[in-house]
This record gives C-alpha cells, structure tokens and sequence, in this order.
C-alpha cells in the first residue's frame, strides 16, 4: 500500500549522471526533499535494450513510489527515451494515476526552438538515447522546421566515471566526436548534450567546439521544466515535502557511490545500499 503523505521528489539515473540533474533542480528548488537512486549495479544503461531498460527503470520507479514518493523524475536520457512513455501510458494507471514519472529530454526540446538561430541542432549522446531518435522526434514534435543530427559518443561516460575527464587523453576522444557531428551538418549552431554525464567535460567540448556554436546541458533546463509543472499541478507540489533534505540511494557499493558523488557534487554525501527487483 502506497503512503498518501508528502514525501521526497525522487530522483532515478542508472549511475551517477543524474547527479548533475540533481545538482541543478536543488540550487533552483532548494526547499524540497529529494531522494536520490542510482541503479549502478547495472550501469550502463546505454547498450541495452528497451526492454532491459524498461524493466530496470519500472522497478526503480516503484522502489520510489514505495519510498514515499509522488513524483519521479527520471533523470537519465536512455530511461527517459526508452522506458518513460511506457511507464506513464502502461503502469502508472494501475500503480496509482496519481502519481507522476517526468524525463529529461522534454525540457530540453521544449527551449531549443528559442536556442537556435540557424535551426540546424545536433545532439551528444549515448548509443541508446541516439539510436532511439527520441530527441528528433521530441523536437521536431514542437518545432518541425529544426534538423536535428545525432551522434553517439561510447568513451564519454568511462572518461568521467574513471576521473580522467581532465585528463590530456579525454582531448581525442572530445575532438573526433565533435569533429564528426559538425561533420554531418556545419550549420549546426546548437549543440545539447543528452547524457547527464557530459557537463564534466564542459572544458574540453568548448575547447573544440567552433565559434558561435552554443552548448546546451540539461540541468538548469529540467529544473525550470519542473518548477513550471508544480507551479502549473498545485495537487502534485502539495505531496512534495519540504525540508530541503537529500538522500541517496545505490544499488552498488556505498562507498564506490561517495567517491563519484565527490566528482558530480563536489561535497560529502550519506549513501545506503538497496535493491531492485
């Protein structure tokens, strides 16, 4: 039986790029509880298929809603691209229609028509969310006169999970990925990044990025997508509590968990091991 009380705003990434999701909503909406879940024992999402990805993100959701949460935001582009709709058309109804599950790539789609002069956008991703089209199909939704090209970037995610993100070898692999989006359109003018892993390589894609080319990470986008939404679902923003706490949750390792937070949050966090089946 799900609690009707207040509870956290929940947070769900397959690892620790959510984070940077996290770290935006909370410097824009600081009085509200978060719950944070990073499945990293099964990380990465990328590779696998929507219906590996599915499950593993119905499962996190539930553990959320278990935990007290109303509503969920899934801060990962793969969850977001390949399990979100399902989970808002096929489970909530019977879970509770009460309850909301939001994703990350909608906001960003939602600005980028204001974004780009050239309506030439490229996005940076994992291979799942690039394979998925589901940027392009979101942003030609709202703005049918914008191309958009994708490309998928493998060794990103590695590079800032092993802390290398500064490092001199993370410059090749930065370079080629750009080199070759801008490739495939020279009129992009745009650029997001759709995986929230790769605003920790913020120095290195504006080293190589050309002139008058913008980039666009996620974070504060979200975060104004969800201060507009409880602004606009008053029966939603009354069942997030506020006691400007956070918690964190891993499927893996706490300790791993502390140490890569470190990387993401720059500050100490309290982490507890939990499982999802």
């Amino acid at each position: 039986m799900l609690s009707n009380n207040p509870g956290p705003i929940g947070v769900f990434d397959s690892g620790y790029g959510g984070l940077t999701i996290l770290h935006g909503i909370r410097q824009q909406l600081p009085q509200y509880d978060y719950l944070y879940l990073g499945d990293n024992a099964r990380a990465p999402y990328g590779p696998r298929s929507f219906d590996v990805v599915y499950e593993f993100t119905r499962q996190a959701v539930t553990k959320l809603f278990e935990m007290g949460c109303h509503l969920v935001i899934l801060g990962c582009n793969t969850a977001s691209a390949k399990a979100l709709r399902t989970i808002q058309q096929k489970d909530l109804p019977n879970i509770d229609p009460n309850r909301r599950v939001l994703g990350v790539i909608r906001p960003t789609a939602e600005v980028i028509g204001d974004l780009t002069k050239s309506r030439h956008v490229g996005v940076l991703a994992t291979e799942g969310t690039i394979k998925s089209e589901s940027y392009k199909l979101e942003i030609q939704k709202l703005h049918p006169d914008i191309e958009v090209s994708g490309v998928a970037c493998p060794f990103w995610v590695p590079l800032v999970e092993y802390n290398e993100a500064d490092s001199p070898g993370a410059d090749y692999f930065v370079k080629k990925r750009i080199d070759q989006i801008m490739r495939l359109d020279p009129q992009i003018d745009t650029l997001i990044l759709g995986c929230t892993h790769y605003p920790l390589l913020m120095p290195k894609i504006l080293k190589y990025l050309p002139d008058g080319v913008r980039v666009v990470p996620q974070g504060e986008y979200v975060a104004d997508s969800l201060a507009h939404y409880l602004e606009r679902h008053p029966q939603i923003e009354q069942k997030c509590s506020k006691g400007a706490t956070a918690h964190y949750l891993t499927t893996e390792n706490p300790d791993k968990f502390k140490e890569q937070a470190q990387i993401f949050l720059h500050e100490p966090v309290e982490v507890e091991n939990t499982t999802l089946e």
